[in-house]
Formats: C-alpha cells, structure tokens, sequence
C-alpha cells in the first residue's frame, strides 16, 4: 500500500504547510529519484544476506526519519532540513515488489505457467492498490489532518512487513559475495538492458498521462470525477491482467514483450482523439488492456536473464527503470498544459510509447537471441 500511497501524502502535507507546489513537485521528483537509484542496491543486499534481514533494519529507518520529516515540516523548520529529512527516509526505502516476485520464483520453481499466473495476480494487486492507497492517502490528509496520509502508510507498512519478515518458508536462500568473484553491476546484461530502456519510456508515458489527464479534468471543470476516471485506467489494466494469468502461453515472454509494446501504442492513440470525459475514460481503459500483460512479460525476460543469485536486484532494476522514467516528463508535460491546453499535451503519452518501441530497435539481435526461450 505505501508505494502508491507516499509520495502523494508527502506532496499533500508540502503544499498544506509551505502551499508551494513548485516545491512540493521538486520534492517529490527528487525522492522518486532516489528510490529509483538506491533500490536496486538494497535488493542486492537482499540477494546476499536474506530479505528478513535487510527489511528488519530499513523499514524501521525508513519509518524513522518519515516521522522526523513530519516533525520538522510541521514545526516550520528550515526548508533544507525537512527535505534532508524525507530524501534520508527514500534513500532507507525497499522494493517489496521484486522481494515478493522472487519468492514466487523461488516457490514455483520452474513452472513457467504458474509465474505467469503469479506475476499477473501481482500485477492486479497493484492496480488495486493503485487504485486504493491514493484514495485513502488524500481522503486522510484532507478529512484527518495533512500529515495523516503518511501516517496511513506506515500504518501499513509496518503490519505488513511484520507479517512478511514471519513467513520464512518461501524465502529464498542466501546468495554470500564469494571473496574473489567480481560482482558488477546486472545492468551490464544486455538482456535487462533490453528491458529497462523500453520501461522507461514506458514510466514517462504512466507520468505524463497522469499530468494529461489531471489537467484536462480541472480545464473541464470535472474533478471531482478524476479518481474515478484514473481507476477506470487502472482497472482495464486489471482485468487484462486475469486474462494473462489465466491463459497458458505458447509464445515466450520475449515474443510478448515485443508485440505488447507496440499493442499498447496502438490501442493507445484513440487518447489523443477524445472530446469528453466519457471518452477519455473509455481511451483510457483500452489502453489499460495492454499495461499489466507488459510489465508481466518484462518481469519474465528479465529474470531468466539474471542468475539466481541475482534475481531481486535485476527484479528491482524494471521497476526502478519504470520510477526513472516517471520523473522526466514532467517539465515538458507541464509547459505543454500551460501554454497549449490539456488536450495538447496527450500527445506527449503517445510519443512516449512511439520511443519505447524505437528503445527496442538497439537490441534487436538480443530479442533474437532470447525470443525462443
């Protein structure tokens, strides 16, 4: 719940106490920036001394310098050290998501099927949680008092990583750094690399949709039917995420992936032909059809590319590479609404995904290679 929770309840309180959104953007954007840098190394770490120990002291620290974060914006201190503070709690913050699709791998062993069915029950788990955790994120701020939203969430960070770090059965084994064996980085695989340029291009186009699409809601006087509209969008990528997980593939992850990249730009561009709010909603849940089935291939590649000491970090490094490419649009994004209108700026999604499928065309000869496996 708090990766779709926090950064919203953070930005929340920022502009409830300082009512600076420059600032509160700039915040957000740099901690998303940093989650997106440092997770991959704490996933390391999981792969070497176990995910029970790492969790066991981040998400304590993580929880930790959260609430002095609170503390120091809520006593109006200085603007450098509330935000040494909550950039201090992102840098302690942890990809659950990768731990918890490792220990699939590590439960399923190699039943292809079955993962596929995993990593698309995870893919609708995050679409309701997406489709929850801001709700109650600003809900909380607003009905409650501003720094509730984080509040919330740790709320339910802290129950749920209790009852993760208790279920030892399905943890992976431990993976030790051999003296001696040189551990670069698993972005050198050409394989992940495959994967994660594509994905960011892919979390620009999540990113600059939002901003489209909150922007065209406020043009149109509609806001209040905004959550509703962005669920819609989520809820299209759920339900294509049971019919992923239910079919039995004949075709590898890496085939998948290449077809759904340009599925999804494809089912995408009626977005950029709306007139209404209802429209948008139906452009949106089209698109939604191809998101999780995608992300679900990505996941398949990826893995079989990494070895088994090295799973959580190669799992870490697609969801960062979505989180990265989430912080570039903005700027861009917000010029286009500000001097063109939000209708103008739903062509920066698409060209989002038009580059996402051109990111392909570098490994060409790795899709090649690894279409068959």
């Amino acid at each position: 719940m708090p990766i779709s929770m926090t950064l919203l309840a953070v930005t929340l309180v920022i502009v409830a106490q300082t009512h600076k959104y420059t600032l509160a953007g700039f915040v957000s954007t740099g901690a998303a920036l940093i989650t997106s840098v440092i997770s991959p190394m704490w996933s390391r770490l999981a792969d070497q001394f176990g995910q029970r120990a790492l969790l066991r002291i981040n998400i304590p620290l993580h929880i930790l310098f959260g609430l002095l974060f609170l503390f120091l914006i809520t006593h109006h201190s200085p603007e450098w050290l509330w935000m040494s503070a909550i950039f201090i709690c992102e840098f302690f913050s942890v990809n659950i998501g990768g731990m918890v699709r490792r220990r699939w791998l590590f439960a399923l062993g190699e039943d292809r099927m079955l993962i596929n069915t995993a990593y698309s029950y995870e893919a609708l788990v995050d679409e309701i949680i997406f489709i929850i955790g801001p709700l109650i994120a600003s809900v909380a701020a607003t009905a409650i008092a501003p720094p509730a939203g984080i509040l919330f969430a740790f709320a339910f960070m802290s129950i749920g990583t209790a009852y993760f770090v208790s279920q030892r059965d399905s943890e992976p084994a431990l993976h030790p750094k051999v003296d001696g064996v040189k551990h670069s980085s698993v972005l050198r695989h050409p394989e992940l690399q495959a994967v994660t340029l594509p994905f960011i291009f892919l979390g620009a186009f999540f990113a600059s949709t939002n901003l489209a699409v909150v922007a065209y809601m406020q043009e149109s006087h509609k806001s209040a039917y905004l959550g509703a509209v962005l669920a819609i969008w989520a809820a299209g990528s759920g339900v294509a995420a049971i019919f992923n997980g239910a079919i039995s593939w004949k075709i590898s992850d890496a085939h998948k992936f290449r077809r759904l990249m340009l599925g999804i730009l494809l089912i995408s561009l009626p977005i950029l032909f709306i007139h209404s709010i209802w429209e948008l909603a139906v452009a949106l849940f089209l698109s939604g059809f191809g998101v999780a089935p995608l992300i679900v291939a990505g996941y398949g590649v990826a893995e079989k590319s990494a070895p088994s000491s090295r799973i959580t970090e190669t799992l870490a490094w697609v969801i960062a590479s979505l989180s990265l490419g989430g912080a570039l649009p903005g700027p861009l994004s917000g010029h286009i609404i500000d001097t063109l209108g939000a209708k103008a700026a739903l062509v920066i999604p698409i060209g989002c995904l038009v580059l996402a499928n051109i990111a392909i065309l570098p490994y060409f000869k790795v899709w090649r290679r690894i279409q068959h496996h």
